[in-house]
């Protein structure tokens, strides 16, 4: 099965994490399989990437965390987005799809003006 470059995925993990809180709270390994559930397997994330960069985004201010007592099992840390998350989704969004378009206009041949990005 095809697998993204673990590198492409690192460097889109905070805007992949803000989407995926924004629909709703989640804690870590929810994050994870809903991820791959979306992707239908083709992206994932590792414990070492994921909760360093939930960390980051806690420590700006972008996400923040509670705990939820669970009735089986031990509490959960669960995350969700803040406002100034949803600010910053808005503008990841933004970005990543200026990125797209320049990117395939980079990697395909052009059927239309290259200014228009």
């Amino acid at each position: 099965m095809f697998k993204f470059n673990r590198e492409l995925v690192k460097g889109s993990t905070s805007l992949i994490i803000l989407q995926l809180l924004h629909e709703k709270d989640m804690y870590g390994y929810q994050l994870v399989k809903e991820l791959e559930k979306r992707s239908n397997l083709k992206l994932s994330v590792k414990e070492g990437t994921l909760y360093p960069a939930l960390h980051k985004l806690e420590k700006q201010e972008y996400v923040e965390t509670y705990w939820e007592m669970q009735e089986k099992g031990p509490d959960r840390k669960y995350y969700r987005i803040t406002d100034a998350g949803k600010e910053v989704l808005s503008e990841k969004q933004k970005e990543w799809e200026q990125f797209v378009k320049v990117m395939d206009l980079v990697i395909r041949k052009p059927e239309h003006d290259p200014n228009e990005v």
